[in-house]
C-alpha cells in the first residue's frame, strides 16, 4: 500500500496509564475511502484509541500517522471530524438555534462543505430553527453530525452515533453515513448495536490493547462454528429443546423459538425424531453478537485478515479447532451457559466527557490555530454555557483561518 492510500495507520503503539497497560504494540492500518467498524468490551482500549487518533493524548511508545500527518496537525488543519459520546445534556449550546450554531462551525474552516450539501447529508433541515437545548435526543445525535461534518473533513470519526434514534432515525442516520463514504471519506465508527457492523467494510475487534479480529463481519461470524436456527412452536418445551443434538442455547419468545447449534443438520434430525411439531424453520451463520463474545473471550480466532504494514493482506489458516465442539457430547444446562455469557460491547467514549479537549469545554486542540477553551476568539456571551466555540464533541474544527 501507498503511504498516500493510508488515512489512519497505528504502528507498535503503546499507552500507558501508571502500571496499566491501555494499549499493548498496537498495529491498525486503515485505508482512505474505508468504513471500519470498531469493537471492543469495556476496558478493551477503544476509548485510548480514540483519544490517539485526535491528538487529545501522546503514546508512549510507537507512532501513529493520520492523513500522512501527526494527529495534532490533521486536526488543526480540519481534516479530521469527530462525533464523540456527550456528557450532560445533549452536547449542544443552550439556547442557540441550529443554523446559528451550524454556521458558526462552518465560518472556523477554511473551505467548509456548503450549507445545502450538509443539510443534504444529515437531513436536519426542519431543525435549522429550532433551538438545540430543545431538540429529542436523536435530533440532538443528527445536528452533532452535521457538525462534525460540516467543514468537509476526509476522516471522519463517529462514536455510538445512533444513541438515542428510533429505528426510522438509524436508517436515515446510515443512508447519509454511506454516502459520505460513496464521496470517498474515511468513516471509522464504534457503536453499541452489533447488527451496525454490516455497514462497515471491515471490522476491528480490539481486546486488552490489541486487536484481536480484524476482517469483513461475515468472516467473523465464519469463524464461529455455531448455526443459528429459528422456528415457530406452538407449545415450545424448553427441557426438550435444551437436550436437542448439537444445541448449546436456548432462546423461547412466545411461540418463536431460536436455538445456537454446532451442528444444524443433527439439531434437525434430532427436532424430527422427538416428534416436534415445528413450522418456518430457518437456518442462518452465527450472529455478531456470537462471534463478537467468542473472539473477545479468547475461545476462537478468525483466520488472519489483517493488514500488514506494507499494506497487503494476509490469509492465515483456519483456527478453529480451539472451538468447543459439544455435537453429540458432553453439554452445559441452559442455564450454565447463560451464566458463562460473555461481556457486553464497552462504551468507546473519549475520557474527559463530553469529547471536549483538555483545557476548557468544548475547546479544540491544534495549536496556535486551536480555539482555546477560555475567552477564545468567539465571546463569551455569544454562546451560552461557556467560552468553548465548539459545542460537545465537535472536534477536528481548526482555529479561524486554519488551511489544510
Amino acid at each position: 500500500m501507498l503511504d498516500g492510500d493510508v488515512a489512519l495507520r497505528f504502528d507498535g503503539v503503546v499507552r500507558r496509564y501508571g502500571t496499566h497497560v491501555a494499549l499493548d504494540h498496537l498495529d491498525l492500518t486503515i485505508r482512505r475511502g474505508e468504513m471500519v467498524a470498531l469493537l471492543g468490551p469495556n476496558g478493551a482500549g477503544k476509548s485510548t484509541t480514540i483519544s490517539l487518533i485526535l491528538g487529545l493524548l501522546r503514546p508512549n511508545a510507537g507512532t501513529i500517522e493520520v492523513l500522512g500527518t501527526t494527529p495534532h496537525q490533521a486536526m488543526a488543519r480540519g481534516l479530521v471530524g469527530a462525533m464523540l459520546q456527550q456528557g450532560s445534556g445533549n452536547g449542544l449550546p443552550h439556547g442557540v438555534r441550529v443554523g446559528s450554531a451550524l454556521d458558526m462551525v462552518r465560518r472556523l474552516y477554511a473551505d467548509p462543505a456548503p450549507l445545502d450539501v450538509i443539510v443534504e447529508r444529515t437531513g436536519i433541515g426542519p431543525l435549522l430553527g429550532r433551538q438545540a437545548h430543545r431538540l429529542s435526543g436523536g435530533q440532538a445525535q443528527r445536528v452533532r453530525f452535521a457538525l462534525a461534518v460540516a467543514g468537509d473533513p476526509e476522516l471522519v470519526f463517529l462514536d455510538e452515533p445512533t444513541a438515542a434514534m428510533d429505528v426510522e432515525a438509524r436508517r436515515s442516520f446510515w443512508q447519509g453515513v454511506r454516502q459520505l463514504g460513496r464521496e470517498g471519506h474515511t468513516i471509522v465508527f464504534a457503536t453499541h448495536h452489533l447488527d451496525e457492523v454490516d455497514h462497515a467494510d471491515r471490522v476491528v475487534v480490539i481486546n486488552h490493547g490489541r486487536v484481536v479480529a480484524d476482517g469483513p463481519g461475515a468472516t467473523l461470524k465464519a469463524a464461529v462454528s455455531t448455526r443459528l436456527l429459528r422456528f415457530v412452536v406452538d407449545h415450545p418445551d424448553e427441557e426438550v429443546l435444551d437436550g436437542l443434538e448439537g444445541v448449546t442455547d436456548v432462546e423461547i419468545s412466545g411461540t418463536g423459538v431460536a436455538l445456537n447449534s454446532l451442528d444444524a443438520d443433527a439439531t434437525v434430525r434430532d427436532l424430527v425424531g422427538r416428534g416436534v411439531e415445528f413450522r418456518d424453520l430457518e437456518v442462518t451463520g452465527a450472529r455478531i453478537e456470537e462471534a463478537f463474545m467468542a473472539l473477545t473471550s479468547g475461545t476462537v480466532r478468525t483466520p488472519d485478515c489483517t493488514a500488514t504494514d506494507a499494506g497487503e493482506r494476509r490469509s492465515g489458516t483456519d483456527r478453529r479447532s480451539g472451538v468447543d465442539r459439544r455435537a453429540g457430547g458432553e453439554r452445559r444446562s441452559g442455564a450454565d451457559r447463560r451464566a458463562a455469557a460473555g461481556a457486553p460491547v464497552g462504551g468507546g467514549g473519549v475520557p474527559g466527557g463530553a469529547g471536549s479537549a483538555p483545557g476548557g469545554a468544548g475547546s479544540v486542540p491544534g495549536g496556535a490555530g486551536s480555539v482555546p477553551g477560555g475567552a477564545g476568539s468567539v465571546p463569551g456571551g455569544a454562546v451560552p454555557g461557556g467560552g468553548g466555540a465548539v459545542p460537545g464533541g465537535g472536534g477536528g474544527v481548526p482555529g479561524p483561518g486554519a488551511g489544510r
